[in-house]
């Protein structure tokens, strides 16, 4: 607790304390003293309890309990044009129905907070906007993903992007941690959170909206959404699919990826950097700026090259997307256009030459054919 806030509140209670003193609202000084000392203790009291609740249920609260006490004002009306009912019997019904409906409206309002969203969504639409707009929940996996950053900055994102307390709470405590990786990030969802709050294309809003009695983090994310009628957005599969089982829409940011990845045909050519060799004789393997891997025959020799090449195949698996491809004309040496990709069959050796036999005292005695005399 900061140390002026202590400050503040004792000089509050002894300014109560005082207060209750001098006007002596009872007929003794000391108790008079007293209830000045409980008032000031009870305020006190009650700002720390309102501290810990969201600003949008307080609002709710207090904008019911007036529209109940507005209604039993109507009530307290109709009340009194009761000629046959006693004094006594109408102002018992009126307090009743002050009490009633000023408990039922704060009550009511205050677990419905979502009217504030829809008044500020009425204001909007008012001034010319959306008169509804949608909300988008942010989940801690997605923050520290950052791709959402570049998706807001290109101008796409048009809804409202709420991001809770206790998500902060989460980045912060990775951000602590003791453990490099998991700092940087937590370094890196901070870094992302400021830049989505500077964005002027975006309406950014942190909500400290909780609920005590959930613990985990995903839970809250799920019931959060479901109080403002949002959807969430995130890249943990365990969220999402636990999201769409309560019946929440979830937005994936690996699938829009997926989704936005360009499409190849058969035939078409394209340029790629030879990173390294394949698994298969003579191939080379390169990458897409998104990931895809190309797999390229007989390219094992521009390793370390960019090539062009002619797409062959596209392989769609669970996993992702592959892409063959041959070297197209234009990458080929000069005297390998035109030739077949197909490996040449090994071509067939002439058969190796008999040895000579070993000369025998016959043939050694024999003249060699240049010692023969020509007729």
């Amino acid at each position: 607790m900061n140390r002026d806030h202590l400050v503040l509140r004792a000089g509050f209670i002894l300014f109560s304390l005082g207060t209750a003193w001098l006007a002596q609202p009872l007929s003794s000084p000391l108790w008079s003293a007293a209830l000045g000392l409980t008032v000031g203790i009870g305020i006190i009291g009650l700002e720390l309890y309102l501290r810990e609740r969201p600003i949008a249920m307080l609002i709710g609260g207090f904008g019911g309990l007036l529209a109940g006490l507005t209604a039993a004002a109507i009530v307290g009306v109709l009340i009194s044009f009761q000629p046959g009912l006693p004094a006594a019997s109408k102002t018992y019904l009126v307090l009743t129905a002050a009490l009633a409906l000023g408990y039922l409206g704060m009550t009511r309002g205050a677990a419905s907070d979502r009217w504030w969203e829809l008044f500020a969504g009425s204001a909007k639409g008012a001034a010319g906007g959306d008169s509804r707009p949608q909300n988008l929940v942010l989940d801690t996996s997605v923050i520290i993903d950052g791709r959402i950053a570049d998706i807001a900055e290109t101008g796409f994102l048009s809804e409202r992007l709420i991001i809770a307390q206790f998500v902060l709470r989460e980045l912060q405590h990775v951000a602590d941690s003791a453990e490099a990786t998991k700092r940087n990030r937590g370094r890196r969802g901070l870094d992302i959170l400021q830049r989505l709050q500077k964005n002027k294309k975006l309406d950014t809003i942190i909500t400290d909206m909780d609920f005590p009695n959930i613990r985990e983090v995903d839970l809250k994310l799920i019931e959060l959404a479901k109080q403002l009628d949002a959807k969430i957005v995130t890249n943990d599969f365990n969220l999402n699919k636990v999201a769409q089982l309560r019946g929440v829409l979830v937005l994936n940011i690996n699938e829009l990826a997926n989704a936005l990845r360009p499409v190849v045909l058969p035939g078409e050519t394209m340029q790629v950097f030879i990173l390294k060799e394949g698994k298969e004789y003579n191939q080379g393997v390169a990458y897409l700026d998104d990931g895809t891997m190309v797999v390229v025959d007989h390219a094992r020799r521009f390793i370390g090259r960019a090539v062009d090449i002619s797409v062959t195949s596209v392989l769609q698996t669970t996993a992702g997307k592959m892409i063959f491809g041959k070297l197209s004309e234009e990458s080929r040496p000069a005297g390998e256009r035109g030739l077949s990709d197909r490996p040449e069959r090994p071509r067939a050796m002439p058969p190796a030459s008999l040895p000579s036999p070993a000369p025998t005292p016959e043939t050694s005695a024999m003249p060699a054919a240049s010692e023969i005399p020509q007729t």
